[in-house]
C-alpha cells in the first residue's frame, strides 16, 4: 500500500497542508503518523479527490448537453491563441493544467476562440501514457 506524504497530497488535491490536516481532524481522511512524518493512504487519497473533483465548481462548467464518446472533459479559460494560414495553436488553462490544442484555422474562428473565452477541451485518444514517480512517495 502506498503512503503519501501529507505536503504531497495537499498539492495533488489543490490545497493546503492545514487544509488537510483540517479534513483528517474532522474525520474526512486519516492521517498516519511514523514518528514525526505524517503521511496518507494512497487509496483513501484517490478516493477523496475523486469527491473533491465531484463537488468542484469547475465540474458545473462541463457542457452536460453534448453528446461524445470522450468522457475526458475538461473545462478552461482560453489564454491564447496562434493562427497561421491554414492552422491555429489554443492554449487552453484548466486550473494548474495548461492544455494546448492544434486545429484548422477555420475552426478555430468558427468557435470565436480568443483570449477570455470559456471553453472544454475533449479528449479521447487510443493512447494516453502513465508515468509513475517514485520522488518523495512513501512504500509500506
Amino acid at each position: 500500500m502506498d503512503r503519501i506524504r501529507v505536503a504531497d497530497a495537499a498539492a495533488l488535491l489543490g490545497v493546503s497542508d492545514d487544509t488537510l490536516r483540517r479534513w483528517a481532524e474532522a474525520g474526512r481522511i486519516t492521517v498516519h503518523r511514523d514518528g514525526a512524518r505524517a503521511t496518507v493512504d494512497g487509496v483513501e487519497l484517490a478516493t477523496l479527490a475523486a469527491d473533491i473533483a465531484a463537488e468542484s465548481p469547475l465540474a458545473r462548467l462541463v457542457p452536460s448537453n453534448t453528446a461524445s464518446s470522450a468522457r475526458n472533459r475538461i473545462p478552461g479559460i482560453v489564454t491564447r491563441v496562434v493562427r497561421d494560414g491554414v492552422m491555429a495553436q489554443v492554449d487552453l488553462q484548466a486550473g494548474p493544467f495548461r492544455l494546448v490544442s492544434l486545429m484548422s484555422r477555420e475552426a478555430a474562428d468558427a468557435l470565436g476562440l480568443e483570449p477570455g473565452v470559456l471553453a472544454t477541451a475533449a479528449v479521447k485518444a487510443t493512447t494516453v501514457v502513465i508515468e509513475r514517480s517514485d520522488v518523495r512517495k512513501e512504500h509500506r
